[in-house]
This record gives C-alpha cells, sequence and structure tokens, in this order.
C-alpha cells in the first residue's frame, strides 16, 4: 500500500524541478537576447540602420518561442499530475485479483484458470510449463469458457512445487490440433508502479503486467 501512494511524491518534485529549470534558461535566454539586440543597435551601419520592423520580427521571434516553452512546461506538468492521479486510483486495485495472460505463482492454493476454447474446437487439452519451460501438465478438460480450479497438480496426482507456471490450451477438431492459446489466470496484486514505460502491476511471484492486460478484477481472497 505504502509503495503505491509514496510513488506520487517523486514525480511532482521532478515535474516542479523541471518547471523551475525550464524558467530560469528561458530569463537566461531573455536576457542574453536583450544584449544581443543592444549590441546589434550599437554597432549598426549609420548610412544603412536595420529597420525598426526588423526589430519588430525579432522580438515577435522570441516571443513565439518563449510561449512554446512555456506551453511545454505546461503540459508537462499536467502529464505529470495525470500519472500521479493513475496511481493513486490503481491504489485501489491493490489487494485485488487481476486476470490476464501471465504466469501464475503457485503457493499451495488453488489457482483459477480462464480457459477460452476456440470455435468450432471438439476437444482440449490443458497444458502447463514450470518456470524453466518444462512440460508439467498435460490433461483433456471440458470444452467450456467455464474457470477451473487447478489445485497445483499434475494428471497424474502428482503435488507440483510451489513456483511460477505459464498455462496453454490446445484446440483440436476431430483429432486435428487447430490452435495452441494461452489461458487466462487470476492473479493477487501486490503493487502497483510507475515505469518508464507507464504504468505496470506486480503480482504474486514478482509477475509484473500492464494494466491494459488485465481483462478482469475481483475481491482477492
Amino acid at each position: 500500500m505504502t509503495t503505491v501512494t509514496s510513488a506520487t511524491t517523486p514525480t511532482q518534485n521532478t515535474a516542479t524541478s523541471s518547471a523551475a529549470s525550464n524558467n530560469g534558461m528561458l530569463s537566461s535566454d531573455f536576457q542574453t537576447f536583450l544584449t544581443m539586440l543592444t549590441v546589434q543597435m550599437q554597432n549598426q551601419d549609420p548610412l544603412n540602420p536595420i529597420e525598426s520592423s526588423d526589430y519588430a520580427v525579432q522580438l515577435a521571434t522570441f516571443s513565439g518561442v518563449e510561449q512554446q516553452v512555456q506551453t511545454n512546461t505546461l503540459l508537462q506538468s499536467l502529464a505529470s499530475q495525470m500519472g500521479v492521479m493513475g496511481m493513486s486510483q490503481l491504489a485501489g486495485w491493490v489487494g485485488m485479483e487481476a486476470r490476464a495472460a501471465a504466469p501464475a505463482y503457485f503457493d499451495g492454493d488453488p489457482v483459477t484458470l480462464a480457459p477460452n476454447p476456440i470455435l468450432g474446437a471438439d476437444q482440449v487439452i490443458l497444458v502447463a510449463h514450470d518456470e524453466a519451460g518444462n512440460e508439467v501438465l498435460r490433461q483433456p478438460i471440458e470444452v467450456s469458457s467455464e474457470q477451473i480450479q487447478w489445485d497445483g497438480t499434475n494428471q497424474n496426482g502428482t503435488l507440483l512445487p510451489h513456483g511460477l507456471y505459464t498455462f496453454e490450451l490446445e484446440n483440436y477438431n476431430s483429432g486435428s490440433l487447430l490452435e495452441t492459446v494461452d489461458v487466462e489466470v487470476y492473479g493477487h496484486i501486490v503493487e502497483a508502479q510507475g515505469t518508464s514505460a507507464g504504468t505496470v502491476l506486480v503480482l504474486g511471484g514478482g509477475v509484473t503486467i500492464g494494466t491494459g492486460d488485465v481483462t478482469a478484477l475481483r475481491e482477492g481472497d
């Protein structure tokens, strides 16, 4: 809980520091511009002085740059604030269970699987692999999208060790393999993190998923 909430402070401080830096650079650049403009006026050719319209163009150009810098600073600040708001909202997700096509962490409690057989399949086989990629389960299940509870055993009833497991569903029709698809699982959300790639959710076992990968939420046990 604390990790999610405290993530807002560095973001706000960074935005404030960035804005102050941009304003300082802008002020410095404006003073440099005025100095250059004064030198230009002092050293102009008396017989061919610079037109006042030229000065107006230069001032207008600098003014446009100044406004653009200020606009960019404002947009950056707004984006940072929106990111903070997003993290605050996601804080409410911590403690819930998210469904996604991701590895499931088995710690002795049953894991909820959400198989989704493809259209035309008359037989489906659930396949599980351990973290090393070894196949540890191959078992026919009903051709249904109903959720099932995996108790951590293989097809022989042997209890598998605690760890991360990935699940696939092989879809067959008349004995021919049509397609193999990932099986979505429910994982307990333990943390939300802001990264350079966006906000991610940390599930049990250290599994990370993007918020866009979540297809369903439910209350945690």
